[in-house]
């Protein structure tokens, strides 16, 4: 184990909307060190889904990242012999990193011609509280309510 926990090291905003969330979805995006790829396949797929809603791009993208963030979730906690799932709050950072990983992978799962037309269709749909990664938000939070009876074993 560590003996100090590593430096977060910080994220030069995106050329173009000068936002650090942005460098970190397309982080999350990436793939195989691709990073122009990535800001590519980003970029088209705001452009898309301004076009496809006659609005900000941005702004229903953030409205999406907004949708899918979780509040609560379960952990799995071993007392006495039996897992219990007990459900907790979420700290800030894992929150949005949650939200990027859900909207990226369910993206990758959606059928469409491009990468960018798939995510174009999982922000629009998760903006509007549909899609796959918006149902991931609620199922979770279906399972920390049914769970709340074990609240009181938090660590």
């Amino acid at each position: 184990m560590r003996k100090a926990q590593a430096k977060k090291l910080p994220l030069a905003p995106d050329g173009r909307f000068n936002d650090k969330l942005v460098t970190r979805f397309i982080n999350n995006l990436m793939w195989d060190g691709k990073k122009s790829t990535a800001i590519t396949i980003f970029y088209d797929a705001i452009d898309k889904v301004s076009k496809t809603t006659n609005e900000d791009g941005y702004e229903v993208w953030k409205k999406a990242l907004a949708n899918i963030t979780p509040a609560v979730e379960v952990r799995s906690r071993r007392i006495g012999g039996s897992t219990f799932q007990i459900p907790t709050e979420v700290r800030a950072d894992r929150k949005t990193s949650l939200s990027i990983k859900w909207m990226i992978r369910y993206s990758r799962e959606r059928n469409g011609r491009t990468m960018a037309d798939k995510l174009a269709n999982e922000i629009v749909a998760a903006s509007k509280g549909e899609g796959a990664s918006y149902k991931k938000k609620e199922d979770i939070h279906r399972m920390a309510e049914a769970n709340k009876a074990f609240a009181h074993f938090k660590v």
